[in-house]
């Protein structure tokens, strides 16, 4: 009988000790064993994704004796990282993350590299001590030092950010350049702030004046962080250059004003329309970016959250050739989206679809766009009118702020056009009495809306770092998870914390729906101006859920926690 090659012996030690330490579910050690007679086990493991990428991280350590590191946990020292160009760190997927004494310890995601080991030691002035990382930490963290490198003009490394010198008051007129690209280190810091937010997909931008810095927010799903501060010396020339890209009075800092950018964040592979807002503080002007994606696609009904059950019964009400449809929430919840995803689900050659919106949030063929313009006159209640004499079929109206635009929303939808709209309330039945305390003539109301849909966006929990837990029984209980929904010793995921998701434990967002369908009676009782209470118990009983009861759904199927569902809404 033939020996098997050492190779292949090998290779059936290493799967026989991973079977004991549990990185691989125990399903696929079969194509691990089969796989591995042929292949290194590493390559086995990338090439059929049958482990994380920490896992292999794990084992890689394990295999050359080395320890393992997370990045995202010990931080990255920026004068470390800028000491060995970043093309060299590129090729050997390493990156230069601390300094112990004189030596620089580099986390690499293949020791077996010898050739780009060798690169490292010599494009550092210091000697080497290896970590095993994550390959795909290393490339995140490698690509954001890239992007920040680009901004500053700098690609070879990050000595410049770490040694930023601001620009004194009397080179502002420096900064009356409409391009947004120059030389000057304020300037570019500006980009750079600009393009990481881009490429974080956060929403808004906060440039916070304080009594000793100007403190910058990012807010990304939802929440916001603390990205960094610049000295206080440099917060006017910072907000100077941004009122100038923003077009706005940079003499005036008394009043409040308001402002857009449109630019290219190619960096980030994002065209975005900014729009800048600035507000006199007792410490400074503070200014807040919000950053519109002008070359997202807007998702589907399924992508934004909706399940199954819920998507046919709004495609029932989307369907119809009037009437109004309205999406409720607090500012910042998802509506406009939704909306497109409804219109996205409608939207054929065959009919003619109008849109009026503050700002144009989705680009979609098909549609014609309006934005208002309130300086010229165009306001929504004036664009409605004139759409109206367009020959629409469907209108989606971005909001409605008073009651002239209520009145010919919910006039348009009784005169066989198909309405959509949103509303800031806080539930479904709400929507109904609000329009009847904007000055809605109730039988009016109860005649042309054919259903509400209110919405709340929670975070998603990171897919990479959730973890199981058994709740207790006093938690299942004060959470009121319906009994249908448990089964035998139940289990939920919650938040922990990684490199993708900065820690924080969620990554992207997801909707909690309530949707609420008239029928006779609910027209009936909104005609004779119900209170609230009524309307919500007879939406009930005619299947409506409320909106904790969604979220609990999203978290039995461990989309969201329990933390999160009760930071969004109540039970």
């Amino acid at each position: 009988m033939t020996p098997a090659p050492i190779s292949q012996l090998m290779g059936e030690l290493v799967v026989d000790l991973l079977e004991t330490t549990g990185l691989i579910p125990e399903a696929k050690f079969e194509v691990l064993r089969e796989k591995a007679k042929h292949q290194p086990v590493v390559q086995v493991l990338i090439d059929e994704e049958l482990a994380s990428s920490e896992a292999i991280a794990r084992i890689i350590a394990a295999q050359h004796g080395l320890p393992v590191i997370e990045l995202g946990s010990v931080g990255i020292d920026p004068t470390a990282a800028s000491s060995v160009p970043l093309h060299v760190l590129e090729q050997v997927n390493a990156l230069p993350y601390a300094f112990e004494g004189d030596s620089l310890c580099v986390a690499i995601s293949d020791p077996q590299n010898i050739h780009g080991i060798d690169s490292l030691r010599l494009a550092s002035k210091h000697s080497i001590v290896l970590r095993v990382a994550a390959s795909e930490d290393i490339q995140n963290e490698l690509g954001r030092l890239a992007r920040t490198a680009e901004a500053f003009g700098a690609r070879s490394g990050l000595a410049e950010i770490a040694d930023f010198e601001v620009v004194d008051e009397d080179e502002l007129d420096d900064l009356e350049v409409d391009d947004g690209i120059s030389d000057a280190p304020l300037v570019r810091l500006v980009n750079s702030i600009i393009f990481e937010a881009a490429e974080d997909g956060a929403s808004d931008v906060h440039f916070e004046p304080q009594s000793d810095s100007l403190v910058v927010r990012f807010r990304i799903d939802g929440v916001l962080h603390e990205t960094q501060r610049i000295p206080k010396r440099s917060a006017i020339g910072v907000t100077t250059r941004l009122k100038v890209l923003a077009k706005l009075d940079i003499a005036e800092r008394r009043k409040p004003q308001d402002g857009r950018i449109s630019l290219s964040a190619s960096a980030a592979g994002r065209m975005l329309d900014v729009r800048v807002a600035t507000l006199p503080t007792v410490e400074g002007e503070a200014v807040v970016m919000r950053l519109l994606d002008k070359s997202k696609k807007p998702p589907t009904m399924e992508e934004v959250g909706l399940g199954t059950a819920m998507q046919e019964r709004l495609a029932g009400l989307i369907h119809r050739p009037t009437g109004a449809l309205l999406v409720t929430g607090p500012t910042g919840s998802g509506k406009s989206t939704t909306l497109f995803a409804a219109m996205t689900e409608i939207n054929r050659p065959e009919i003619n679809v109008i849109t009026v919106e503050d700002p144009v949030e989705y680009r979609l063929a098909g549609l014609n766009q309006v934005q208002i313009n309130p300086r010229a006159g165009l306001t929504f209640a004036t664009a409605l009118r004139s759409i109206l004499r367009s020959d629409p079929d469907v209108v989606m109206v971005g909001e409605i702020r008073d009651v002239e635009t209520a009145k010919i929303s919910i006039e348009a939808a009784l005169t066989g056009h198909f309405v959509l709209s949103t509303l800031h309330t806080n539930d479904a039945p709400s929507a109904l009495t609000r329009l009847n305390e904007m000055g809605v003539e109730p039988f009016l109301t109860g005649a042309a809306v054919t259903g509400v849909l209110a919405q709340r966006l929670a975070r998603r929990l990171c897919e990479h770092c959730k973890e199981l837990y058994t709740p207790s029984k006093e938690e299942l209980f004060s959470a009121r998870i319906p009994e249908e929904l448990r089964h035998g010793k139940m289990e939920l995921f919650r938040r922990n914390g990684c490199v993708r998701c900065r820690q924080t434990g969620y990554s992207g967002r997801i909707g909690v729906f309530q949707l609420l369908s008239m029928d006779e009676e609910l027209s009936s009782l909104a005609a004779r101006k119900a209170s609230h209470e009524e309307l919500e118990r007879a939406a009930m009983q005619g299947g409506m859920t409320t909106l904790w009861e969604d979220g609990i759904e999203k978290v039995v199927a461990g989309l969201t926690s329990l933390e999160e569902l009760a930071r969004v809404t109540t039970i």
